[in-house]
C-alpha cells in the first residue's frame, strides 16, 4: 500500500492511477485526510490517500492465509514426508535400471579385444608363440598381400613431399614382410634419433599384422642395416660374457634394437631363456638366463 498526496482527491487519485497503471476502479483506496483551504490560508491542509491495487490486495491476503496454514504443520511430519518421498524416488530409479539391464540384449556385449599398444609391444616378445596373432586370420596368397601393401604405401605418401623413387615390398621369410624406402628424401622419415622411423614402423606394424597376421621389418634408408650393425657390435663381448658366465642382462635399449638383439642373442643360445624385460623406468632390455628354460 502506497500514499499519495496533492491539492484535492482529484490530483491524488491521478497520482494513483499512474503510479500503478490502472483506472481508479481497479485500487483499493482510503481516505487518509481530506483536502481543505482553510481560512485565508491558514490551516490549509492537503488531501491525502492510501492506495493499493485490488488483485495485490487479493495476493497478499491468499499469502497470509497460506503462511497461517504452514505454521500448522510440524517439523517432524514434514521430515518424514520428505523423506518417504525420497525413498519412492529411489525405489522407482532402482526399478527403472533393473528394467533397462533386463531389456539390454545379450548382442550388444562385445569381448574385450587386446589393445594396439599390448599388440606392438608382442613384436618384441619374450615368446615366439605369442607373436601367432595371424592364426585367426584367414591368410591370402603372397602375390596378393605384396600387391594390397604396395599398393596402400603408394596411396599413403604420394600426395607427401618427400622424395622416394621406391617402395619395395616383398617378403622376408613366412611370417615377416619387409618392407624399404629408398629415394632422396627417404632419410628424412627417419627423424633425430630415428623417432619418425619408430611412429612408421608403429602405424605399419599395425596395419600389417591386424589385416595379414604378419611380422614387419622395415628398411628406411639403411637404417635398419646400420642398427643390426651398431647392436652386433654391441653384442659381440656381451656373448663371450654369456658364454663364460652362463647369463647377461644387455643395457636399456630403445625400439628396433630391442628386437635386433633378441633375434641375435636366441640364434646364439638356443638352449637358453632369452626374453624381453622391463624395468622400473620403462626401459626394455634383453636378459639371457641359463637356469630357466624358453618353455618356462
Amino acid at each position: 500500500m502506497k500514499q499519495f498526496e496533492g491539492k484535492n482527491l482529484e490530483e491524488v487519485y491521478e497520482l494513483a492511477s499512474n503510479e500503478f497503471c490502472c483506472s481508479i476502479t481497479e485500487l483499493d483506496i482510503e481516505i487518509v485526510q481530506q483536502a481543505s483551504k482553510g481560512f485565508l490560508g491558514i490551516g490549509k491542509k492537503n488531501a491525502i490517500i492510501t492506495a493499493i491495487p485490488k488483485k495485490r490486495r487479493r495476493d497478499n491476503r491468499r499469502a497470509k492465509e497460506h503462511r497461517f496454514k504452514k505454521k500448522d504443520i510440524k517439523i517432524e511430519e514434514f521430515s518424514k514426508r520428505m523423506e518417504d518421498s525420497h525413498k519412492r524416488d529411489e525405489r522407482a530409479e532402482q526399478k527403472r535400471r533393473k528394467e533397462e539391464k533386463r531389456r539390454e540384449p545379450k548382442l550388444n556385449k562385445v569381448p574385450k579385444v587386446e589393445g594396439k599398444e599390448r599388440i606392438f609391444d608382442n613384436f618384441y616378445n619374450e615368446s615366439d608363440s605369442k607373436n601367432e596373432v595371424a592364426k585367426i586370420i584367414v591368410k591370402k596368397d603372397k602375390q596378393d598381400v605384396l600387391e594390397e601393401v604396395n599398393a596402400g604405401l603408394i596411396s599413403l605418401f604420394k600426395d607427401t613431399c618427400y622424395g622416394i623413387d621406391n617402395i619395395k615390398v616383398e617378403f622376408y621369410d613366412e611370417d615377416t614382410l619387409y618392407i624399404e624406402f629408398t629415394g632422396e628424401d627417404s632419410a628424412l622419415l627417419i627423424g633425430k634419433e630415428g623417432y619418425r622411423y619408430k611412429a612408421l614402423s608403429y602405424i605399419l606394424f599395425n596395419w600389417i599384422n591386424e589385416k595379414y597376421g604378419l611380422m614387419l621389418r622395415l628398411e628406411v634408408a639403411e637404417f635398419l642395416k646400420n642398427q643390426e650393425a651398431s647392436i652386433h657390435t654391441y653384442l659381440e663381448p656381451v656373448i663371450e660374457i654369456i658364454k663364460e658366465k652362463g647369463s647377461f642382462k644387455t643395457k636399456p635399449l630403445d625400439g628396433i634394437l630391442v628386437h635386433i638383439a633378441l633375434k641375435k642373442l636366441r640364434e646364439e643360445f638356443p638352449e637358453k631363456y632369452v626374453a624381453v624385460k622391463t624395468n622400473v623406468r620403462g626401459d626394455k632390455y634383453v636378459l639371457v638366463n641359463e637356469y630357466r628354460s624358453k618353455e618356462q
